[in-house]
């Protein structure tokens, strides 16, 4: 925890002052108290998916955010994402499980060469979110009604910086191709205690890690960048 609070201040600290130059270059800064003058002020929603991986198993994922940009140089905003994974049959439940959940925060946005139309930006979220072990919705209880079950959920701090190649289609909307990676506090799913003692109640369902790993997809956004 101590090495993702490390990465999460010199990430956001190196973003801070990319930002801070760039500013300066192009802008007269204020003193006390003050920032850069703002010049512009815009937004953008934006609807996106793509493919992760779930402690090994391949997931797709679907996320929205809309955020504030500034001086076209800078983004700052509220998303999320959900996700849920390739099902699997469990050899101690009998059954196919899946792991689902979702995750969300604040996003920084960082904005390089903006009007240009291909550029780039580095986008980072910051917040939580939960994971749970379902079985698979696709399977039948015996009245033929959809049945979940979730044997095991956990909560988590997730932070996630990213890089997007953004294309410029037409002045209200963007198109950006993304790639991230997913840090997460540690995550301890287990299985439930039964009725009747079981060799398996307590142990680890996954590895604490299961939630690391990369992500690639597809953005749209729309608004005034």
């Amino acid at each position: 925890m101590k090495r993702l609070s490390a990465i999460l201040f010199c990430i956001v600290l190196t973003a801070s002052v990319t930002y801070a130059q760039t500013a300066e270059n192009g802008q007269q800064m204020r003193t006390i108290f003050g920032g850069p003058d703002v010049r512009s002020i815009g937004g953008y929603g934006a609807l996106e998916a793509g493919y992760t991986n779930i402690n090994k198993l391949d997931a797709v994922y679907f996320g929205a955010r809309g955020a504030v940009v500034i001086n076209h140089r800078l983004a700052l905003g509220l998303g999320g994402k959900g996700f849920i994974s390739h099902p699997v049959y469990d050899k101690y439940l009998l059954e196919d499980y899946e792991f689902a959940g979702g995750y969300g925060g604040f996003y920084i946005e960082p904005i390089f060469n903006g009007n240009s139309p291909v550029h780039i930006s580095l986008p980072m979220l910051i917040g939580a979110g939960g994971v749970g072990y379902l079985r698979h919705w696709g399977d039948y209880d015996d009245n033929h009604a959809y049945h979940n079950v979730d044997e095991d959920s956990y909560a988590f701090f997730v932070f996630e910086p990213g890089i997007e190649v953004e294309f410029n289609l037409l002045n209200w909307m963007r198109m950006s191709v993304v790639g991230s990676y997913r840090l997460t506090s540690d995550i301890k799913l287990k299985y439930k205690e039964r009725v009747l003692p079981t060799d398996f109640a307590g142990k680890p369902i996954a590895s604490e890690n299961m939630m690391r790993g990369f992500n690639v997809g597809l953005i749209m956004k729309f608004g005034k960048f």
